[in-house]
Protein backbone atom coordinates (compact mmCIF):
# COMPACT_ATOMS: atom_id res chain seq x y z
CA UNK A 1 0.00 0.00 0.00
CA UNK A 2 1.56 3.05 -0.96
CA UNK A 3 0.21 6.46 0.48
CA UNK A 4 -1.38 8.54 -2.06
CA UNK A 5 0.65 11.86 -2.67
CA UNK A 6 -0.39 13.88 -6.18
CA UNK A 7 2.86 15.07 -6.83
CA UNK A 8 5.41 17.12 -5.21
CA UNK A 9 3.52 18.78 -1.97
CA UNK A 10 4.22 19.59 1.92
CA UNK A 11 6.56 17.90 3.82
CA UNK A 12 5.40 15.38 5.82
CA UNK A 13 5.24 16.19 9.77
CA UNK A 14 7.20 13.59 12.15
CA UNK A 15 7.88 13.35 15.61
CA UNK A 16 9.79 10.82 17.28
CA UNK A 17 8.19 8.79 20.69
CA UNK A 18 9.94 6.78 22.80
CA UNK A 19 11.53 6.90 25.87
CA UNK A 20 14.46 9.41 26.31
CA UNK A 21 16.61 6.41 26.44
CA UNK A 22 15.89 4.91 23.24
CA UNK A 23 16.11 7.76 21.61
CA UNK A 24 19.78 8.60 22.96
CA UNK A 25 20.63 4.76 21.52
CA UNK A 26 19.32 4.73 18.31
CA UNK A 27 19.28 7.99 16.85
CA UNK A 28 22.32 9.72 16.94
CA UNK A 29 22.81 13.54 15.05
CA UNK A 30 23.50 12.16 12.14
CA UNK A 31 19.86 9.98 11.97
CA UNK A 32 18.44 12.53 13.20
CA UNK A 33 20.00 15.15 10.98
CA UNK A 34 18.75 12.21 7.68
CA UNK A 35 15.48 12.24 9.13
CA UNK A 36 15.21 15.75 9.02
CA UNK A 37 15.90 15.85 5.82
CA UNK A 38 13.18 13.99 4.41
CA UNK A 39 10.46 15.39 7.41
CA UNK A 40 9.54 18.25 9.38
CA UNK A 41 10.72 16.94 12.49
CA UNK A 42 9.35 17.98 15.39
CA UNK A 43 11.19 17.92 19.18
CA UNK A 44 11.65 16.72 21.81
CA UNK A 45 10.99 13.63 22.18
CA UNK A 46 7.76 12.01 23.69
CA UNK A 47 7.95 10.01 26.17
CA UNK A 48 4.51 10.78 27.49
CA UNK A 49 1.49 11.37 24.59
CA UNK A 50 -0.92 12.87 27.14
CA UNK A 51 1.04 15.80 28.39
CA UNK A 52 -0.17 19.77 27.16
CA UNK A 53 2.54 19.68 24.88
CA UNK A 54 2.77 16.16 23.36
CA UNK A 55 -0.85 17.04 22.61
CA UNK A 56 0.13 20.25 20.86
CA UNK A 57 3.00 18.05 18.80
CA UNK A 58 0.74 15.09 17.90
CA UNK A 59 -2.03 17.74 16.25
CA UNK A 60 0.05 18.08 13.25
CA UNK A 61 1.93 14.91 12.61
CA UNK A 62 1.38 12.33 10.01
CA UNK A 63 3.93 10.23 10.79
CA UNK A 64 5.22 8.82 14.21
CA UNK A 65 9.21 7.17 14.61
CA UNK A 66 8.38 4.99 17.47
CA UNK A 67 10.89 2.93 19.68
CA UNK A 68 11.24 1.31 22.70
CA UNK A 69 9.55 2.77 25.38
CA UNK A 70 6.40 4.41 23.16
CA UNK A 71 3.28 4.29 24.71
CA UNK A 72 0.36 2.86 23.51
CA UNK A 73 -1.01 4.46 20.97
CA UNK A 74 -4.74 4.15 21.91
CA UNK A 75 -7.75 5.61 20.61
CA UNK A 76 -7.76 8.80 23.42
CA UNK A 77 -4.04 9.31 21.63
CA UNK A 78 -5.35 8.86 18.40
CA UNK A 79 -7.86 11.11 18.95
CA UNK A 80 -5.23 14.22 19.54
CA UNK A 81 -3.09 12.97 16.23
CA UNK A 82 -6.33 13.46 13.73
CA UNK A 83 -3.27 13.88 10.48
CA UNK A 84 -1.51 11.02 11.76
CA UNK A 85 -1.35 8.12 8.79
CA UNK A 86 1.64 5.95 9.72
CA UNK A 87 3.91 4.81 12.36
CA UNK A 88 7.36 3.82 11.36
CA UNK A 89 9.29 1.76 14.56
CA UNK A 90 12.69 1.41 15.35
CA UNK A 91 13.03 -1.65 17.16
CA UNK A 92 11.36 -4.97 16.42
CA UNK A 93 8.16 -6.22 17.84
CA UNK A 94 4.85 -3.25 17.81
CA UNK A 95 2.86 -5.19 20.04
CA UNK A 96 3.45 -3.28 23.21
CA UNK A 97 1.99 -0.09 21.41
CA UNK A 98 0.10 -0.55 18.01
CA UNK A 99 -3.75 -1.02 19.00
CA UNK A 100 -6.61 -1.71 17.59
CA UNK A 101 -7.52 1.22 17.14
CA UNK A 102 -4.60 2.43 14.78
CA UNK A 103 -5.47 -0.93 12.39
CA UNK A 104 -9.25 0.76 12.65
CA UNK A 105 -7.84 3.98 11.26
CA UNK A 106 -6.04 2.29 8.56
CA UNK A 107 -2.55 3.58 9.66
CA UNK A 108 -0.14 1.96 8.10
CA UNK A 109 2.86 0.78 10.54
CA UNK A 110 6.55 -0.13 9.57
CA UNK A 111 9.06 -2.36 11.79
CA UNK A 112 12.83 -2.56 11.98
CA UNK A 113 11.69 -6.35 13.00
CA UNK A 114 14.29 -7.40 9.49
CA UNK A 115 17.40 -5.35 11.26
CA UNK A 116 16.91 -6.79 14.92
CA UNK A 117 16.95 -10.30 13.34
CA UNK A 118 20.11 -9.89 12.22
CA UNK A 119 22.12 -10.23 15.46
CA UNK A 120 19.41 -12.00 17.33
CA UNK A 121 20.41 -14.99 13.98
CA UNK A 122 24.29 -14.11 14.52
CA UNK A 123 24.31 -15.30 18.07
CA UNK A 124 21.78 -18.52 17.68
CA UNK A 125 24.51 -19.29 14.90
CA UNK A 126 27.39 -18.57 16.96
CA UNK A 127 26.23 -20.49 19.84
CA UNK A 128 24.71 -23.69 17.37
CA UNK A 129 28.23 -23.83 16.69
CA UNK A 130 30.34 -23.21 20.36
CA UNK A 131 27.89 -25.64 21.90
CA UNK A 132 28.53 -28.08 18.87
CA UNK A 133 32.27 -28.30 19.99
CA UNK A 134 31.67 -28.06 23.98
CA UNK A 135 33.57 -24.80 23.90
CA UNK A 136 32.18 -23.86 27.17
CA UNK A 137 32.91 -26.90 29.19
CA UNK A 138 36.28 -27.69 27.60
CA UNK A 139 37.18 -23.95 28.15
CA UNK A 140 36.18 -24.42 31.89
CA UNK A 141 38.33 -27.47 32.24
CA UNK A 142 41.44 -26.20 30.21
CA UNK A 143 41.01 -23.34 32.97
CA UNK A 144 40.99 -25.73 36.29
CA UNK A 145 43.56 -28.18 35.11
CA UNK A 146 45.71 -25.93 32.82
CA UNK A 147 46.63 -29.06 30.56
CA UNK A 148 45.57 -30.05 26.99
CA UNK A 149 43.30 -32.91 26.78
CA UNK A 150 43.89 -36.03 25.36
CA UNK A 151 42.45 -34.04 21.83
CA UNK A 152 43.06 -37.61 19.80
CA UNK A 153 40.74 -39.28 22.33
CA UNK A 154 37.59 -36.50 22.02
CA UNK A 155 34.31 -38.62 21.76
CA UNK A 156 32.36 -38.10 18.64
CA UNK A 157 29.81 -36.76 20.20
CA UNK A 158 31.72 -33.44 20.12
CA UNK A 159 31.98 -31.22 16.92
CA UNK A 160 29.70 -29.82 14.22
CA UNK A 161 29.94 -32.59 11.20
CA UNK A 162 26.75 -33.70 9.82
CA UNK A 163 25.16 -32.63 13.84
CA UNK A 164 21.02 -31.91 13.33
CA UNK A 165 19.69 -28.67 13.87
CA UNK A 166 15.95 -28.71 14.85
CA UNK A 167 14.20 -25.02 14.21
CA UNK A 168 11.51 -24.28 16.27
CA UNK A 169 9.52 -21.94 14.25
CA UNK A 170 10.32 -20.33 10.76
CA UNK A 171 9.34 -16.59 12.33
CA UNK A 172 12.08 -13.43 10.73
CA UNK A 173 14.56 -14.88 13.11
CA UNK A 174 14.13 -18.28 12.51
CA UNK A 175 14.59 -17.94 8.96
CA UNK A 176 17.43 -16.13 8.86
CA UNK A 177 19.10 -18.46 11.48
CA UNK A 178 18.44 -21.18 8.55
CA UNK A 179 20.63 -19.06 5.92
CA UNK A 180 23.22 -18.51 7.96
CA UNK A 181 23.03 -22.47 8.91
CA UNK A 182 23.65 -22.87 4.79
CA UNK A 183 27.43 -23.01 4.78
CA UNK A 184 27.99 -25.84 7.22
CA UNK A 185 27.67 -29.56 7.37
CA UNK A 186 24.61 -29.52 9.45
CA UNK A 187 21.24 -31.68 8.62
CA UNK A 188 18.38 -28.83 9.75
CA UNK A 189 15.04 -29.85 10.94
CA UNK A 190 12.03 -27.31 10.87
CA UNK A 191 8.63 -27.67 12.81
CA UNK A 192 6.13 -24.79 11.50
CA UNK A 193 2.79 -25.45 11.22
CA UNK A 194 2.42 -22.69 8.66
CA UNK A 195 4.71 -23.65 6.55
CA UNK A 196 4.56 -25.94 3.92
CA UNK A 197 6.63 -29.21 2.78
CA UNK A 198 7.34 -26.99 -0.67
CA UNK A 199 8.14 -24.18 1.05
CA UNK A 200 10.22 -26.03 3.60
CA UNK A 201 11.82 -27.56 0.54
CA UNK A 202 12.90 -23.96 -0.98
CA UNK A 203 14.05 -22.99 2.39
CA UNK A 204 16.43 -26.00 2.38
CA UNK A 205 15.30 -27.64 5.69
CA UNK A 206 13.55 -31.03 6.41
CA UNK A 207 9.45 -30.42 7.79
CA UNK A 208 8.78 -32.29 10.93
CA UNK A 209 6.23 -32.54 14.02
CA UNK A 210 7.27 -30.88 17.21
CA UNK A 211 7.77 -34.20 18.85
CA UNK A 212 10.35 -35.45 16.17
CA UNK A 213 12.07 -32.07 16.25
CA UNK A 214 13.23 -32.82 20.02
CA UNK A 215 13.73 -36.61 19.46
CA UNK A 216 15.78 -35.99 16.55
CA UNK A 217 17.57 -32.77 16.84
CA UNK A 218 21.48 -32.26 18.42
CA UNK A 219 20.25 -28.73 19.03
CA UNK A 220 17.23 -27.27 19.42
CA UNK A 221 17.30 -23.71 18.43
CA UNK A 222 13.42 -21.34 19.70
CA UNK A 223 12.17 -18.83 17.55
CA UNK A 224 8.22 -18.96 18.38
CA UNK A 225 6.59 -15.60 19.29
CA UNK A 226 5.18 -15.71 22.86
CA UNK A 227 1.04 -16.78 21.84
CA UNK A 228 -1.42 -17.88 24.32
CA UNK A 229 -1.04 -20.80 22.76
CA UNK A 230 2.95 -21.44 23.15
CA UNK A 231 3.28 -20.56 26.53
CA UNK A 232 4.92 -23.25 28.08
CA UNK A 233 5.20 -25.15 24.50
CA UNK A 234 8.51 -26.81 25.34
CA UNK A 235 7.63 -28.76 28.69
CA UNK A 236 8.57 -31.21 30.30
CA UNK A 237 7.25 -34.22 27.93
CA UNK A 238 9.64 -32.55 25.14
CA UNK A 239 12.65 -31.55 27.01
CA UNK A 240 12.63 -35.18 28.34
CA UNK A 241 12.96 -36.67 25.20
CA UNK A 242 15.62 -34.71 24.13
CA UNK A 243 19.39 -36.82 23.02
CA UNK A 244 21.69 -37.20 25.70
CA UNK A 245 24.09 -34.16 25.79
CA UNK A 246 21.48 -32.10 23.35
CA UNK A 247 21.50 -28.44 23.82
CA UNK A 248 18.10 -26.33 23.77
CA UNK A 249 18.73 -22.45 22.51
CA UNK A 250 16.70 -20.04 23.38
CA UNK A 251 16.17 -16.35 21.94
CA UNK A 252 12.63 -16.04 21.88
CA UNK A 253 10.85 -15.69 25.28
CA UNK A 254 11.48 -17.51 28.44
CA UNK A 255 8.00 -17.88 28.79
CA UNK A 256 7.69 -20.41 26.05
CA UNK A 257 9.84 -23.05 27.94
CA UNK A 258 9.41 -24.99 30.87
CA UNK A 259 12.06 -23.74 33.12
CA UNK A 260 11.63 -26.01 36.29
CA UNK A 261 11.66 -28.71 34.05
CA UNK A 262 14.99 -27.25 31.36
CA UNK A 263 16.89 -27.05 35.22
CA UNK A 264 16.00 -30.70 36.56
CA UNK A 265 17.49 -32.05 33.22
CA UNK A 266 20.19 -29.66 33.33
CA UNK A 267 20.92 -30.51 36.75
CA UNK A 268 20.86 -34.12 35.74
CA UNK A 269 23.12 -33.81 33.17
CA UNK A 270 20.98 -34.71 30.40
CA UNK A 271 20.90 -31.62 28.09
CA UNK A 272 22.78 -28.33 27.73
CA UNK A 273 20.67 -25.09 27.86
CA UNK A 274 21.73 -21.52 26.33
CA UNK A 275 19.12 -19.16 27.11
CA UNK A 276 19.38 -15.41 26.42
CA UNK A 277 15.96 -15.06 27.57
CA UNK A 278 14.54 -16.04 30.87
CA UNK A 279 10.86 -15.63 32.80
CA UNK A 280 11.24 -13.29 34.70
CA UNK A 281 14.10 -11.33 33.57
CA UNK A 282 16.13 -11.32 35.78
CA UNK A 283 15.76 -15.33 37.40
CA UNK A 284 15.54 -14.63 41.07
CA UNK A 285 18.84 -15.42 42.62
CA UNK A 286 18.00 -18.79 44.09
CA UNK A 287 16.74 -20.18 40.93
CA UNK A 288 18.59 -23.60 39.79
CA UNK A 289 19.48 -22.91 36.44
CA UNK A 290 21.80 -20.38 37.93
CA UNK A 291 23.86 -23.50 40.22
CA UNK A 292 23.63 -25.81 36.27
CA UNK A 293 27.28 -25.58 34.70
CA UNK A 294 25.94 -26.60 31.68
CA UNK A 295 23.62 -23.74 31.32
CA UNK A 296 24.53 -20.36 29.76
CA UNK A 297 22.30 -17.37 30.58
CA UNK A 298 22.82 -14.05 28.86
CA UNK A 299 20.76 -11.11 29.70
CA UNK A 300 18.45 -10.75 26.69
CA UNK A 301 21.89 -9.36 24.48
CA UNK A 302 21.53 -11.05 21.50
CA UNK A 303 19.18 -8.38 19.81
CA UNK A 304 20.78 -5.31 18.90
CA UNK A 305 22.75 -2.97 21.27
CA UNK A 306 25.65 -0.98 20.77
CA UNK A 307 26.90 -0.16 16.99
CA UNK A 308 24.25 -2.73 16.15
CA UNK A 309 21.65 -0.07 17.44
CA UNK A 310 23.02 2.40 13.57
CA UNK A 311 21.25 -0.42 11.24
CA UNK A 312 17.92 -0.12 13.16
CA UNK A 313 17.93 3.69 12.79
CA UNK A 314 18.97 3.02 8.74
CA UNK A 315 16.32 1.10 7.81
CA UNK A 316 13.49 3.24 9.85
CA UNK A 317 15.14 5.94 8.21
CA UNK A 318 14.66 4.60 4.47
CA UNK A 319 11.24 3.61 5.57
CA UNK A 320 10.42 7.15 6.52
CA UNK A 321 11.81 8.35 3.19
CA UNK A 322 9.53 5.77 1.38
CA UNK A 323 6.58 6.59 2.99
CA UNK A 324 7.55 10.78 2.70
CA UNK A 325 7.77 9.73 -1.09
CA UNK A 326 4.56 7.97 -1.92
CA UNK A 327 6.45 4.36 -2.29
CA UNK A 328 5.22 2.88 0.67
CA UNK A 329 6.69 0.50 3.01
CA UNK A 330 9.31 -2.00 2.09
CA UNK A 331 9.09 -3.48 5.46
CA UNK A 332 5.18 -3.33 6.50
CA UNK A 333 3.44 -4.96 9.26
CA UNK A 334 -0.07 -6.19 8.45
CA UNK A 335 -2.71 -5.99 10.75
CA UNK A 336 -3.49 -9.86 9.72
CA UNK A 337 0.15 -10.77 10.74
CA UNK A 338 0.35 -8.85 13.81
CA UNK A 339 -1.35 -10.89 16.52
CA UNK A 340 1.18 -13.59 15.64
CA UNK A 341 4.89 -11.79 15.12
CA UNK A 342 6.75 -11.67 17.81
Amino acid sequence: MTRSQPGPGPRPRAALAMSQEAAAAVLDRESLDALAAVCDLALPVLDDLTTPAAVAVLADVDVLVTGWGCPPLDESVLRSAPRLKAVVHTAGSVRHHITESCWERGIEVSSAAAANAVPVAEYTLAMILLTGKHVLERARDYRTSRSRDEWLGTPRTVGNFRRTVGILSASLIGRRVIELLRPHDLDVLLHDPYVSETEAAGLGVTPVGLDELFARSDTVSVHTPLLPETRGLVGRRLIESMRPGAVLINTARGAIVDQDALAEAAAAGRVRAVLDVTDPEVLPPQHPLWECDNVLITPHLAGSQGNEWRRLADLALAETARWASGAGFLHPVRRERAAIQA
